[in-house]
């Protein structure tokens, strides 16, 4: 069977986590053919995803420490006593306005507080939040291009836009580049795909879905060892596609509802006797021989 990663690997896989973070080690949990396997053997990495910090947010009921918050996150992962190879915000870097220049105000304040992060290879894309009213304009001034693509020790990284176009779309234009990013690899190369939205229709009714997703699912399902990353509906979720696993991360800011288990969308209230809950740290446990999840969650800091 493909991709099947055992509870061993799957504890090396998810190793570290820190306050808000996801923490993911590549190891042998990403099944490679024997020759891909033998080239990048040794190769083990992690990196951080960090999402949904909404700096500028201000909601006294929802989040008291919302100033400091990124700030505490940051101090978080500077203490990890062993750093990240590099680390990724999957959007909504900033809380929207309709001011432009609050905007900007807001994603320079942003990068000045993640600026104080050790980690050196720091990178972002946008959620709707940052890029949807101007078409991702204010963010490509601070961030440069809202879809790349980059290789970090063998595995390929493809960062789609499903927020700068309004209707929650991919577009025909960045679907005809990762057709062609795509075209470049062996199928049996280790791919990851970092987003905003679920590329998947997961809630569409709550803007939980990408218009389009599915035509990028479409290219990416011949790729043996494909896994999607993504943010936006501010909890854990764990989704397959076929063999394509997709995992949510949790905001920095505020937590947000299960999908449909409520009648209108709104942050959780904040919780005094249980600060950060919703937020936070996690570990995770997989059974032996199969893609369930044991999880744990921790809050950003105790005390």
């Amino acid at each position: 069977m493909k991709n099947i990663v055992n509870r061993r690997e799957f504890l090396q896989l998810t190793a570290l986590t820190g306050a808000g973070i996801a923490g993911v080690v590549f190891a042998s949990g990403l099944r490679r053919a024997n020759a891909a396997e033998k080239s990048t053997r040794g190769n083990d990495f992690f990196f951080l995803q960090m999402s949904d910090t909404h700096w500028g947010f201000a909601g006294p009921a929802v989040n008291p420490e919302a100033a400091v918050t990124l700030e505490k996150a940051v101090a978080t992962v500077n203490a990890l006593e062993r750093q990240p190879d590099f680390i990724v915000f999957t959007g909504d870097l900033t809380h929207t306005t309709d001011d432009s220049q609050e905007r900007r105000t807001r994603l320079a304040r942003f990068r000045d507080i993640v600026s104080k992060l050790k980690v050196k290879h720091v990178r972002f894309m946008p959620g709707e939040h940052d890029a949807s009213l101007d078409q991702g304009q204010a963010y490509r001034e601070f961030f440069g291009n809202t879809h790349y693509a980059f290789d970090h020790k063998g595995v390929h990284f493809i960062v789609l836009d499903n927020v700068s176009d309004p209707t929650g779309s991919i577009g025909d234009a960045q679907l005809q580049w990762l057709r062609a990013d795509l075209a470049r690899l062996d199928h049996e190369r280790s791919i990851v795909v970092l987003t905003h939205r679920p590329l998947f229709d997961l809630y569409p009714q709550w803007d939980w879905a990408t218009r389009d997703g599915s035509e990028a699912i479409t290219l990416l399902l011949p790729y043996e060892y494909v896994t999607v990353f993504y943010g936006h509906i501010h909890q854990e979720h764990h989704h397959q596609t076929e063999h394509i696993a997709h995992h949510s991360a949790k905001s920095l800011m505020f937590p947000l509802p299960a999908p449909g288990s409520v009648p209108k969308k709104a942050p959780l209230p904040w919780d005094p006797a249980a600060p950060y809950n919703g937020l936070g740290f996690r570990t995770i446990q997989a059974k032996t021989g199969n893609r369930t999840y044991a999880l744990t969650e921790w809050p950003v800091m105790k005390g």
